[in-house]
C-alpha cells in the first residue's frame, strides 16, 4: 500500500471518531453532535474519494473521485445528521 493511500485512509479513520464527554450539559451534547455530523460528512466524501480512484482510468476516474466525495459526503452527512 503506498504511502498517500495510507495516509488518506488515516486521515478518515481520525475523522470519523468522535470524543464523547460524560457531562450531560446541553451546549457540550450540541456541540459533539455538531462535531460528529461534520466528522461524518468528511470521512464519507474521504471513503468515497476512494472508492472512486479504484475505478476507471484518465478522466474517467477523475469523474469517479469527484462522484465518489460528493455522494460518499452526502450519506455520511445523512448517517450521522438526524
Amino acid at each position: 500500500m503506498s504511502r498517500y493511500t495510507t495516509t488518506i485512509i488515516l486521515a478518515g479513520t481520525l475523522a470519523l471518531s468522535a470524543c464523547q464527554s460524560g457531562t450531560t450539559s446541553q451546549a457540550v451534547a450540541d456541540r459533539n453532535a455538531e462535531f460528529g455530523c461534520v466528522a461524518g460528512t468528511v470521512g464519507g466524501a474521504i471513503v468515497g474519494g476512494l472508492v472512486g480512484s479504484t475505478i476507471g482510468a484518465g478522466t474517467g476516474q477523475l469523474a469517479a473521485i469527484g462522484g465518489g466525495i460528493g455522494l460518499g459526503g452526502f450519506l455520511g452527512n445523512r448517517l450521522t445528521c438526524r
